[in-house]
């Protein structure tokens, strides 16, 4: 867990975890690569937190759209966050839908990085 934080100092809780498991088994090089993309992909828990709130008074979905759900995104601009219901559920849920979102940019860019 040490090296998690040498690396990327800013993520905790289930991130924390999901993160160090995929950077147990690299090396340094990797890992700083791995650091680095990661950091640049990565999405913020608040970012998403203040972007939901901004679907009450405005434009509702910039949350999904931002979490490159553009489906959802879509659909919660239409139908006015499906009536504000969808809004305040993704106002309970904003660090697992971050969570779900920066698990697959890390599967993501450790493949890319496998690959190399």
């Amino acid at each position: 867990m040490a090296e998690v934080f040498k690396y990327l100092p800013e993520i905790e809780g289930d991130e924390l975890m999901f993160i160090g498991g995929l950077l147990k088994d690299m090396d340094n090089t990797a890992a700083e690569k791995f650091s680095m993309v990661y950091r640049a992909r990565r999405k913020d828990p608040q970012t998403i937190l203040l972007m939901a709130l901004v679907g009450f008074i405005g434009f509702a979905g910039i949350h999904r759209f931002y979490l490159n759900q553009i489906g959802m995104g879509v659909l919660y601009f239409f139908t006015a966050g499906i009536c504000f219901i969808g809004t305040i559920i993704d106002l309970v849920n904003y660090r697992d839908l971050t969570l779900q979102y920066n698990q697959l940019q890390a599967q993501q860019i450790l493949t890319m990085i496998k690959n190399t």
